[in-house]
């Protein structure tokens, strides 16, 4: 059984709360799950104390049986000290799509026309 501690959604529309759970990896998203280990409410500010709230010691337990961690579940655990921080990259995040590439190469040739007829 592939254990995970991962994120299951409650709360009504346009109102997101999470619960912090370990779950079957093939279980859905807001299925069963083995147990909850804490709470998540994203409509707190970022300071709050209320917003991200986690029992460490079952955290701990489920990492020492090898459970695997969700992305934005290693980010909070990190954020806690509990994991060392990971680097992440996504290189092609950052660069521009196609239209933005098209207009950029459109202005340089302008600026090019305009500084050779001065």
């Amino acid at each position: 059984m592939a254990i995970k501690l991962r994120l299951a959604r409650g709360g009504s529309k346009k109102r997101p709360f999470y619960r912090i759970v370990a779950a079957d990896s093939r279980m859905p998203r807001d299925g069963r799950f083995v147990e909850k280990l804490g709470t998540y409410n994203p409509l707190l500010p970022k300071d709050s104390e209320e917003r991200v709230k986690m029992d460490m010691e079952r955290v701990q337990y489920w990492l020492g049986q090898g459970a695997q961690v969700t992305d934005r579940v290693a980010r909070m655990l990190e954020a806690a000290g509990v994991r060392e921080k990971e680097e992440r990259n996504n290189p092609k995040k950052g660069t521009p799509g196609k239209k933005a590439t098209e207009r950029a190469e459109e202005k340089a040739a302008k600026a090019a026309e305009a500084a050779d007829a001065e």
